[in-house]
């Protein structure tokens, strides 16, 4: 499907949006040379910022690198209202507490954009003891959803169209043998060299597989999963060597972030009527083709019941 931006996506001025990720990591943290959303974050956020949306709220670790995504989303958009909230996904406390933020600020929520990930990080835990990728990818982007839901549920009441994004790769199709390790995704799941790939495709499967519960148990919600393409972000720059090298082995087509987010625009600014509850899209706006384990109805829901319990305890 061709797409431009410019043309397509239409006037925001009645939607409040918030993209988790949208700046860069540049401390000296354990994750701080794979954790990057430098380029589709805020991407998003400056594709987005041009065609006058009531709000765009971001989150992530870096204050400093958050103010230059201000600044040059209104170098593009001077009158675009753009408000950063830290978070830090490593740890629920602080996804707590962006929450809280960001309900303070707003009662209305039409597209929270689940975009923040890691890929293909050494073998560790978040702060919470969890496998670090699926910790960031899942589990914390899980957290979030659940304390904002009744805000975009009231939202969608209201509107008639309220959407979650869950951003996705083709990794997604390579977890473990059997998709998720419920009893592993509190250990490191160090077994040697490649299986960092498989915690990645792990928490992959999840972003997919919650989708798709999120639009089972909350129909008047769009949940959809999407795949970006591959992107020539930080996140592939910032690989090994041998890593870098598997990717693009793997992938002959690789984009520059500004068409990198045309899917993720597509699904968030689309007509209600042209995406499907539930699905996967694959760039731009077309329905992707599903695996063994991301298509297990009965593998989805065990992931939302062990999510829910994981997060019992985790409330306003």
């Amino acid at each position: 499907m061709a797409f431009d931006p410019a043309t397509v996506i239409p006037d925001l001025s009645q939607k409040t949006f918030l993209i988790t990720g949208g700046e860069a990591f540049t401390d000296s943290h354990l994750l701080s040379s794979k954790l990057s959303t430098n380029g589709l974050g805020k991407q998003t956020i400056t594709t987005l910022a041009k065609h006058f949306p009531k709000h765009i709220y971001f989150t992530g670790r870096n204050v400093r690198g958050a103010e230059g995504i201000i600044h040059d989303a209104k170098s593009a958009a001077p009158s675009v209202k753009l408000t950063f909230i830290e978070c830090d996904q490593m740890s629920l406390s602080s996804v707590r507490g962006a929450a809280k933020e960001i309900l303070a600020q707003t009662s209305d929520l039409d597209v929270l954009i689940c975009n923040a990930g890691v890929m293909a990080t050494d073998a560790a835990l978040t702060k919470d003891g969890y496998e670090n990728q699926f910790g960031v990818n899942h589990v914390a982007h899980a957290l979030l959803v659940k304390l904002l839901l009744p805000t975009i549920e009231k939202t969608a009441e209201k509107t008639g169209d309220a959407r979650i994004l869950s951003l996705t790769s083709l990794g997604f199709m390579y977890p473990f043998p059997g998709g998720v390790q419920f009893d592993g995704v509190k250990t490191p799941q160090d077994f040697g060299p490649g299986s960092q790939w498989a915690r990645y495709g792990q928490s992959k499967l999840a972003n997919v597989q919650y989708a798709a519960e999120l639009a089972r148990r909350y129909p008047s919600i769009t949940s959809v999963s999407l795949h970006p393409g591959t992107v020539n972000t930080d996140i592939i720059g910032r690989l090994k060597p041998d890593e870098k090298d598997l990717v693009y082995q793997m992938n002959k087509v690789i984009v520059e972030p500004e068409e990198g987010v045309y899917n993720t625009c597509w699904c968030a600014t689309t007509t209600k009527s042209n995406i499907k509850n539930g699905e996967l899209y694959l760039p731009v706006g077309q329905l992707g083709e599903h695996s063994k384990e991301s298509s297990d109805k009965e593998l989805s829901g065990k992931l939302w019941t062990w999510t829910q319990k994981e997060l019992e305890d985790y409330r306003l």
